[in-house]
């Protein structure tokens, strides 16, 4: 596979003359990626190698702008997502997720049904999700358990979450132009709990990292789901960042992302590998997105408990609301590209500096993390495969895909 010295590419993609194509895109969950700039991404003209199957050659900029202009609108098919990001189990074996025992509370989200405390079950292990796209006012999702199914459709305005395990359901109501909201490759029309599990969203936020800070390339071709794929290939250039690359296969013949693989810089498996083992692009049996309770289901109304919960939190006595960047969840955000780190100051509450570090409190970090020191004064770093988080004593968080030093230094010039 030829290599050649990367090339900058800088300019407005597609001058806004393909808005209809790159809007169909964004609706195909989960495996197109809507909105990819070519913009300033530093591109390695490199072509499709001698994997298979045989394919033409394509460069790095050709597959974006193959991924961009691709129209599917309808797919179906099964997924399945494995993550291994070296996350602790909690104490019982309740893992990370806690789903199913409706301990979520009935206000913010409806209980077992909340499409919130569902993704957390996805931060861990392997997980087979069935799909259903029909343009951007139909989409249906199910996790599909051992012993329940989970089940997320959209269909107009209408917006239901199913778990049959505990046979209770919430629904929302979503405005006719939800899919125009402000989270460009997202399945907007649904709610926001299972937007970050596929590979639409996934692929998204690594091309978002694009600048200097990132070579991309075509790899060997691949066969997924029993498809033809190119496979584009996202490297970080910032030697802080704990990715190695990120994959994402290409279909040939749609460009239609298939598969998304992230592997650690640290080596091992995938952190993170979202794909289709099964896909068919015809239009959906129009019952995939038809819902009616079951006999005997617990219905909660989400719209009213999510402004009771909103009463509720605003109300609450000594409450307080972080303010920050909208798009980092209240967090400020220090650097950029693939080392970005948020950060988050007065995490340790109330109780004052160094209360972190006293006591059984102490002890207990101790046990779980890292004793770091530097000119910020002392505190604890906590690793995965991907993500390390720095706390410090006086209860500031520094969070990022970066290394131990990066988190240190971040906080050292905090300080100055």
């Amino acid at each position: 596979m030829p290599r050649n010295e990367p090339t900058e590419v800088t300019g407005e993609w597609d001058g806004g003359r393909s808005t209809k194509r790159r809007k169909a895109v964004r609706y195909a969950v989960p495996v197109a990626v809507a909105g990819v700039a070519a913009a300033t991404i530093g591109l390695v003209p490199a072509f499709a190698g001698s994997g298979s199957p045989d394919l033409p050659k394509i460069s790095a900029q050709d597959l974006i702008a193959k991924i961009a202009k691709s129209d599917v609108q309808q797919l179906s098919g099964t997924v399945q997502v494995t993550t291994d990001l070296g996350l602790p189990s909690l104490p019982g074996g309740a893992g990370v997720g806690g789903f199913g025992g409706g301990q979520g509370g009935e206000k913010g989200a409806g209980g077992a049904a909340s499409p919130q405390s569902k993704l957390t079950e996805l931060a861990s292990g392997t997980h087979t999700l069935r799909v259903a796209v029909d343009g951007p006012e139909k989409q249906r999702v199910s996790i599909v358990g051992g012993s329940a199914d989970y089940t997320l459709i959209h269909n107009g305005t209408d917006v239901w979450a199913y778990d049959s395990g505990s046979n209770s359901a919430v629904h929302h109501t979503a405005p006719r132009d939800a899919h125009r909201g402000p989270q460009r490759g997202a399945p907007e029309g649904l709610p926001q709990g299972l937007q970050g599990a596929t590979p639409q969203e996934l692929a998204q936020q690594a091309l978002k990292a694009a600048g200097d800070t990132t070579s991309v390339t075509v790899g060997d071709t691949a066969k997924v789901a029993g498809r033809d794929a190119y496979q584009l290939v996202i490297k970080p250039r910032q030697a802080a960042s704990t990715v190695g690359s990120i994959r994402v296969a290409v279909d040939a013949a749609n460009g239609v992302p298939l598969k998304f693989t992230l592997t650690p810089k640290s080596g091992g498996p995938a952190a993170i590998d979202v794909g289709y083992t099964r896909v068919d692009f015809a239009r959906p049996a129009a019952d995939s997105f038809s819902f009616t309770p079951p006999k005997g289901a617990k219905v909660v109304n989400g719209d009213q408990a999510a402004r009771q919960h909103g009463k509720d939190l605003k109300g609450a006595k000594g409450s307080t609301e972080h303010k920050g960047p909208k798009d980092f969840g209240g967090f400020d955000v220090l650097g950029k590209g693939w080392t970005s780190i948020a950060t988050l100051k007065d995490a340790g509450g109330p109780a004052g500096k160094d209360q972190l570090a006293k006591g059984d409190a102490g002890k207990f970090l101790d046990s779980l993390g890292t004793k770091v020191t530097g000119g910020f004064g002392s505190g604890h770093v906590f690793s995965t495969r991907l993500v390390n988080a720095l706390v410090t004593d006086d209860g500031t968080v520094y969070v990022g895909a970066v290394d131990k030093q990066a988190l240190i230094a971040a906080a050292d010039a905090a300080k100055k």
